[in-house]
C-alpha cells in the first residue's frame, strides 16, 4: 500500500487496507485545504506588497498616504467598469491595516484577479495619473510655502534665453530678465537663486527663480551674516541696480554690536562672499539713522556733503556739496544718488554753493519786490526747504498761508510771480547752456583745424624740397609760409647796401691795422 494512503489510526478492513471512498474523500480535503492556505498566503503576501508600495511611493513622491490609497480605489474602479460596461455601481475598499482588496459590483463581490488584462492596463494608466496629479499638487504646494527663499541647483540647459535648473524633486526657471547681467553658466554648474513665483501651468508647475529681486540680497546676507539671522543686526533699507551697485542700511539692537562691521566680517570675509555670489556686483554698507538728514549724508558716501535742507511739502532733500565732490556724489550716470534716493526716499538734488547761493539770491531778489515780503518771510521759506523760485510755484499757496501766515492774495502773488521769473531764468539758462556748447563745439573745431595743419606741416618737412607735399598746403598756409620767409629774409636792396658798406669799411680797417 502507498505511503500516502496510509492513515495511522483508522480502523481496517478485514483484508488490512482502508475503505477506498473514504481514502480519495480524505485526500481530497487535505489538497483543498493546502490550496487554500496556499491562496490565503499568497493573497497575504499580495497585500503586503501593496503596502510596502503605498508607503514607497508617499516616501519618493512626498505624497500622503491616504491620497494614494484613494488613487488605488480609483483606479480598480475604472478597471471594473472597463471590465463590466454594464455595471451600475462600483465599490472598491483597501483596508489600511493589511492591504486587503475588497470589491463589489452592484453588492455583489468580485475578484480583482478575474477582471482580465486590458482592465489591469487601465487601473495601471489611471493610477499612474493620479499619482502624477497628487505629485503635481505636492510640489506645487511645498514650493508655494519656499517663495522668498534661496535655493541651489543645477544647470541643466538653455531653454528660451532663460535657465532650467534642477532643483532635486523639481525644475526652476530662472529667465534672461532675472539674471545678473554678464553673467554665464555652463551645464553642471550649481547656482544659487531665489523663488520668486510658483504656478501650475500646461499640466506642469513652473517655479520661477530670480538673482535681480532686492530681497535676494537680504537672504545672502541672512546666510553670510549670522547676527542678520538672528536679528541682532537688521536690514533697514535696500536699493539695488542689479549687476552694478547696491546700497543696503543696516542697524543693531545691541549697543555692543557694530552694524557695519559685523556685516564687512573680518577683513571683509563676508561681503566678500555675497560680492563673489553676485558677481562682482559692488556692495556699500550704509549706518542706519532716524534723521534723514545724517541718512542721506550717510547714503551719498564716499562723498562729503556740506549741508542738507528738506522740503517736506516736496519730498526733496537739497544737497550741498563742495565743487570737487560733485561728481563724487553724483556717481556715474546718476548712480549714486539715485540708489541714495531710493534708499532714504526722498528725492535729492546736489548743488555747489555757487549754484546754492545763487538760487537763494534770485528768490530773495524777486520776492523782496513783492510789497508785504520781508525776511522774516523768507527765512521761514529757507526754513522749509524752498532753495529756488520753482521750488515756491511748485508747492502753491497754501503752505504759504498756513506756514508764513500770508493772506491768499498776497500768497497768490508771491506763487505767480515766482512760477514767471522761474520760467524766465529757465529760459536764460537753457540759452547759456545752449551758447557754452556752441562755444565748446567751435573750440573743438579750432583745435582739430589746427591738429590738421600740423599734421599736413609734418608730412612736408619729410617730402623734402622735391617733394610733392607742398601742393597739399591751403592757401591760408601758404601765405603764413611767405609772411614767415619775408619776415626771415631782408629785401635785396637792404642786402645790397650791407655788402657795400661792408666793403667800405675793410680798406679802412686794413689801414689801421697797418
Amino acid at each position: 500500500m502507498h505511503p500516502r494512503f496510509f492513515f495511522p489510526g483508522q480502523p481496517r478492513d478485514r483484508k488490512g487496507v482502508r475503505g477506498c471512498g473514504r481514502r480519495l474523500l480524505f485526500a481530497r480535503q487535505v489538497r483543498t485545504a493546502r490550496l487554500k492556505n496556499r491562496e490565503e498566503g499568497y493573497q497575504a503576501l499580495m497585500n503586503a506588497d501593496l503596502l510596502r508600495f503605498v508607503d514607497s511611493i508617499s516616501r519618493d513622491k512626498n505624497i500622503e498616504k491616504e491620497s494614494v490609497f484613494l488613487d488605488l480605489e480609483a483606479a480598480m474602479q475604472s478597471a471594473i467598469r472597463k471590465a463590466f460596461a454594464e455595471a451600475q455601481e462600483v465599490t472598491v475598499g483597501i483596508d489600511r491595516s493589511n492591504g486587503a482588496i475588497a470589491a463589489a459590483m452592484d453588492g455583489v463581490p468580485i475578484e480583482m484577479r478575474t477582471l482580465g488584462r486590458i482592465a489591469a492596463q487601465t487601473a495601471k494608466q489611471v493610477m499612474m495619473q493620479k499619482i502624477r496629479e497628487d505629485e503635481r499638487s505636492a510640489i506645487f504646494e511645498d514650493y508655494s510655502q519656499r517663495v522668498g527663499t534661496v535655493v541651489t541647483g543645477t544647470v541643466t540647459r538653455y531653454e528660451g534665453g532663460g535657465l532650467t535648473v534642477n532643483l532635486g524633486r523639481a525644475e526652476g526657471f530662472l529667465p534672461r530678465s532675472e539674471m545678473i547681467p554678464g553673467d554665464q553658466h555652463a551645464a553642471g554648474e550649481r547656482i544659487r537663486a531665489m523663488i520668486l513665483n510658483v504656478r501650475e501651468e500646461q499640466n506642469q508647475v513652473k517655479i520661477v527663480l530670480t538673482q535681480t529681486h532686492p530681497d535676494y540680497i537680504r537672504k545672502l546676507f541672512e546666510l553670510e551674516v549670522p547676527e542678520v539671522a538672528e536679528r541682532v543686526i537688521e536690514i533697514r533699507a535696500l536699493a539695488r541696480e542689479a549687476g552694478y551697485r547696491t546700497k543696503v542700511a543696516v542697524s543693531s539692537i545691541d549697543h555692543k554690536v557694530d552694524a557695519v562691521g559685523a556685516c564687512v566680517g573680518v577683513r571683509g570675509s563676508r561681503i566678500r562672499n555675497i560680492v563673489d555670489e553676485l558677481g562682482g556686483e559692488k556692495i556699500d554698507i550704509v549706518r542706519w539713522n532716524e534723521s534723514s538728514q545724517i541718512l542721506i549724508s550717510n547714503a551719498l558716501k564716499p562723498a562729503e556733503v556740506k549741508e542738507t535742507f528738506l522740503c517736506f511739502e516736496l519730498g526733496r532733500a537739497t544737497v550741498m556739496v563742495e565743487e570737487d565732490q560733485l561728481s563724487l556724489a553724483i556717481g556715474k550716470r546718476g548712480q549714486n544718488v539715485r540708489l541714495a534716493a531710493q534708499l532714504t526716499g526722498w528725492d535729492i538734488d546736489i548743488l555747489t554753493p555757487a549754484e546754492y547761493n545763487k538760487s537763494i539770491d534770485d528768490m530773495e531778489r524777486v520776492l523782496k519786490a513783492i510789497e508785504g515780503i520781508e525776511d522774516v518771510q523768507l527765512d521761514k521759506m529757507l526754513a522749509l526747504g524752498f532753495v529756488s523760485l520753482a521750488d515756491v510755484a511748485t508747492v502753491g499757496a497754501e503752505p504759504l498761508i498756513q506756514e508764513l501766515g500770508l493772506n491768499e492774495e498776497l500768497a497768490g502773488k508771491v506763487v505767480t510771480t515766482a512760477a514767471e521769473e522761474a520760467k524766465r531764468l529757465a529760459v536764460e539758462e537753457a540759452a547759456a547752456k545752449q551758447a557754452a556748447a556752441a562755444a565748446r563745439a567751435a573750440e573743438a573745431a579750432r583745435a582739430a583745424l589746427e591738429a590738421q595743419s600740423l599734421a599736413a606741416s609734418e608730412v612736408e618737412g619729410s617730402a623734402g624740397p622735391t617733394g610733392d607735399s607742398s601742393s597739399a598746403l591751403q592757401p591760408a598756409e601758404t601765405l603764413e609760409a611767405e609772411a614767415t620767409l619775408a619776415q626771415s629774409d631782408p629785401p635785396a636792396e637792404e642786402a645790397g647796401g650791407a655788402a657795400f658798406q661792408d666793403t667800405q669799411e675793410r680798406p679802412l680797417e686794413e689801414e689801421m691795422t697797418t
